[in-house]
């Protein structure tokens, strides 16, 4: 069992969004965390754009990884975004974002949140799984790719 068996749901999995921009992507999640989790949609927006203001976190061939960190938030929380085209998010190989796992985590984040991290950075970073996650039409088969994944 990995990290991501209890953070991810096929609730937060959410394929082929239209943006057209970060704004637009960080718009949408603050609505998608403020739906499943009470959290203030714009509080959700503006911490994932304050990280981004330090430094992207694009990872590479279509891949990113929005995090912050939530005043008063007890537990992490993830999602898993696909968008229908790709957007800009100054990734080191310019390659336009479209597979992205957005991570919030309390203020006083701890070692096991950076363990989280970690997990999803090794599961986007497996080819197999990788390709299958900018293709696969069905949300349960996203799930089953993201929590059955082992090193």
């Amino acid at each position: 069992m990995n990290a991501l068996t209890q953070l991810i749901t096929p609730n937060n999995i959410v394929l082929d969004i239209d943006v057209s921009s970060q704004e637009e992507l960080f718009q949408f999640a603050g609505k998608l965390f403020e739906g499943l989790y009470g959290l203030s949609s714009e509080l959700v927006r503006s911490c994932l754009q304050d990280r981004e203001n330090l430094g992207s976190t694009g990872l590479g061939n279509g891949i990113a990884i929005p995090h912050g960190r939530v005043k008063n938030l007890s537990q992490a929380h993830l999602g898993f975004i696909r968008l229908k085209n790709g957007i800009d998010f100054k990734s080191p190989d310019g390659i336009p974002v479209r597979v992205l796992v957005l991570m919030l985590v309390p203020e006083q984040a701890t070692q096991s949140h950076l363990e989280i991290l970690s997990q999803v950075a090794q599961v986007l970073s497996d080819k197999d799984t990788k390709e299958l996650l900018f293709t696969e039409t069905k949300l349960e088969n996203i799930h089953q790719l993201l929590t059955a994944w082992k090193k």
